[in-house]
């Protein structure tokens, strides 16, 4: 018989509960039909002056060995010969788990929020908007939103029958099973590493320039990269509690600067700048429809956080699916809202040519002008700790990540190791160093870290992400069809058939519109999205070599 370990209590196996990115200022590039676009990627620093700165559960509510509950793994994973190695699948590898019954619907929101940074994208990715779209941007928003809010019915639905810190692999393994998984895991780690490897380096220029624009103190872009790093691996490290804290307050921070904003420019304006006289179709379905589509989509890139918590979720199978219907809500109505009232005070007529001119420095200048310079300084102070905050959310979410891929025996077994508290530790430490060495690498060697690492790096992980989406839309089509699940046409059928379709145009926008995305690099940078095919093959070859990868344990 294999040797018990035991576990703190709650790090023991339990019984299933019943069922219940951008901010950037940038230059112009010329689109194709001749229109000046700023790059979202290829960012010049803000101007800070001196007055403006996946388990399986059960598929009854009847917990196992009770009557009516379903067997561990029914279903369609089962059938499939390579997913053999989970019908024993009774418990997690180890019995590791991460601590259960923590975070509520609020909580779980407010990783996913602040991983959005919304308040550096709308200083940020809005202008970038404004400047393909014009007055249409808000209504660009609102139709990235319904594109996730679409993708979700399916993907919300399958939730029920897992809770996983595996986020997007798990659901991947259950449709399409592990091979698949596998290859998902692999564009998983390039995407959010990409992400992390990118905001961190710009994080750097914008604190480097702030620090020195409020103190005169002019310490290097790395010092603090490094410095922040080691705050938010700390707080990664001892568990949700403690991020929870420093996000409350800087979302709360955020929120309040905005609506500062909004309200401020009512107060000058009148309601009248919540005009629907700029939402026609040309500005809407023109010919920046694609940029701008891609940008605000990669404004709700956090989205997965809402399941990557799963595990640590109250009730999962209910405060999921209204923690991510929260956050699709809150965030598609804080950019519509705050984009419709700036438009509407620069004029609907004059908004692309503001945007174009002065990305940078456009919202800044707008809130000094109808509040005075305080307001200004507070944006620019709250655009750096909103990055903290995405940085923090991003920590969190991806040490998950690893830790449940660590579980499942996909990456090494010691990144399933949990704290005292229940927090992913070794995961999270991990993350950061694999961060801080590739910066280091490409900061040491000389390399710019926004017209490179910030460009490079956000546009790899933009195309991974949705390489992700489109594997997961995939996955969720799949695994109904061979349930045979067919309740509601809607649910199962329909909209993640046109979800599929949807990510499918979107990554055609993303390939067509990569040299926007680099700031006009092209070249070696184009290179680079070869890594997402390989580390796929890669993924897959890896999936068969060992078939006992396990993303779907039940955690009993």
């Amino acid at each position: 018989m294999a040797r018990i370990t035991r576990h703190p209590d709650h790090l023991k196996p339990r019984a299933p509960e019943t069922q219940s990115s951008f901010s950037f200022a940038s230059r112009t590039l010329e689109s194709g039909r001749g229109a000046p676009y700023p790059s979202a990627v290829a960012m010049a620093p803000l101007h800070f002056g001196k007055n403006s700165l996946m388990n399986e559960s059960s598929q009854t509510s009847a917990p196992l060995g009770q009557p009516g509950a379903a067997p561990l793994n029914s279903g369609p994973l089962d059938a499939d010969p390579q997913n053999a190695g989970l019908q024993n699948a009774g418990a997690v590898p180890g019995g590791v788990r991460l601590r259960a019954n923590k975070l509520g619907v609020v909580a779980i929101a407010f990783f996913a929020i602040a991983a959005a940074a919304p308040m550096a994208a709308v200083v940020g990715a809005s202008p970038v908007i404004f400047s393909a779209s014009g007055p249409g941007t808000p209504v660009i928003y609102v139709i990235a939103a319904l594109l996730v809010a679409l993708f979700s019915v399916g993907y919300l639905r399958m939730s029920q029958h897992i809770t996983n810190a595996g986020g997007f692999v798990a659901y991947i393994a259950k449709g399409l099973g592990n091979k698949w998984a596998t290859g998902g895991a692999g564009i998983a780690i390039l995407t959010y590493l990409s992400l992390q490897i990118g905001l961190w380096s710009q994080f750097g220029v914008f604190a480097q320039q702030l620090i020195e624009s409020l103190t005169g103190l002019g310490l290097p872009v790395y010092f603090w990269i490094v410095v922040v790093m080691a705050i938010t691996t700390v707080l990664t490290m001892k568990g949700v509690d403690a991020s929870l804290k420093v996000l409350g307050v800087l979302i709360l921070g955020e929120t309040l600067v905005v609506a500062a904003l909004v309200i401020s420019l009512v107060a000058q304006k009148g309601l009248g700048i919540f005009t629907l006289a700029g939402f026609t179709g040309e500005s809407i379905f023109g010919p920046g429809l694609g940029i701008s589509l891609l940008f605000a989509f990669a404004c709700f890139t956090s989205f997965e956080a809402t399941v990557v918590f799963a595990e640590e979720a109250k009730e999962p199978r209910r405060t999921i699916p209204r923690a991510a219907y929260l956050v699709i809500a809150f965030i598609g109505v804080f950019y519509m809202v705050s984009t419709w009232a700036i438009s509407g005070a620069v004029g609907i007529d004059g908004i692309q040519a503001v945007a174009t001119e002065n990305p940078s420095g456009m919202i800044f200048e707008l809130a000094e002008s109808s509040a005075g310079a305080w307001l200004s300084i507070a944006m620019q102070v709250l655009v750096v700790t909103s990055f903290i905050a995405m940085l923090l959310g991003l920590s969190n979410m991806f040490s998950r990540y690893l830790f449940a891929l660590g579980r499942a025996g996909a990456l090494p077994a010691k990144l399933s190791s949990v704290s005292a508290t229940g927090a992913p530790s070794f995961a999270g430490l991990v993350n950061s160093l694999a961060v801080l060495a590739v910066i280091s690498a490409f900061l040491l060697a000389g390399a710019d870290p926004i017209a490179t690492v910030f460009a490079w790096f956000v546009a790899l992980g933009t195309a991974g992400f949705i390489s992700i989406l489109l594997l997961t839309s995939a996955a969720v089509l799949v695994y109904f069809a061979r349930s045979g699940t067919r309740d509601n046409l809607w649910v199962t059928v329909i909209a993640p058939a046109l979800s599929f379709l949807a990510f499918v145009v979107v990554g055609y926008l993303t390939l067509e519109n990569y040299d926007v995305l680099l700031g006009g690099a092209g070249g070696v940078a184009r290179w680079l999205l070869l890594g997402i095919p390989l580390i796929f093959l890669a993924g897959l070859i890896r999936g068969n070599q060992k078939p006992a990868i396990n993303y779907a344990a039940e955690i009993l």
